[in-house]
């Protein structure tokens, strides 16, 4: 199964939503050298699997990313400030009783060549997971979705990232 496009999220937008950040620039979000490829195109849950629409978990992250700062007004191609992230931990796991799932992902902003931010995020869910393959095969795949939301979420309340974002 695929997840859905990213959507920004009210909360998200409302904390990009500052006068003090410059407008930015998504770049690359590529998956951690160190790792399998295979934790970046698909997860399995019982028999079934998960996949990002675009073939790669670590481009959908950058997708979610842009599309809250598009939201919030704060996109632009060519601005001197970009955003670039390498996941480097994706995991989902439907299993009777709890699903877990953690993402972690490490983002660098940069404006003018000079690193201004660069630091790993991580995140984590847990939930009651079913018996029923027929429940807890889309309830994983929603929490994993989620999580690309909570990991950005988690970036923007960095302070330092923040302050990266300022003009």
């Amino acid at each position: 199964m695929k997840m859905s496009a990213p959507a920004p999220s009210m909360d998200n937008t409302v904390k990009l939503r500052n006068p003090a950040f410059d407008k930015v620039a998504v770049g690359s979000f590529v998956l951690d050298a160190s790792k399998s490829a295979s934790i970046d195109q698909s997860h399995s849950l019982r028999a079934a699997a998960v996949a990002a629409p675009g073939g790669s978990f670590a481009q959908y992250l950058g997708e979610t990313l842009k599309v809250e700062l598009q939201s919030a007004g704060l996109l632009d191609a060519s601005a001197a400030t970009t955003i670039t992230g390498t996941l480097t931990e994706s995991e989902v796991d439907a299993a009777i009783g709890t699903g877990k799932g953690v993402l972690a992902a490490r983002f660098v902003v940069t404006r003018a060549a000079q690193v201004r931010f660069d630091k790993e995020v991580k995140v984590e869910s847990s939930w009651d997971s079913s018996f029923m393959g027929a429940v807890a095969i889309p309830l994983a795949a929603r929490e994993y979705e989620a999580l690309h939301r909570k990991l950005v979420s988690k970036l923007l309340d960095d302070a330092a990232f923040r302050q990266a974002l300022g003009k």
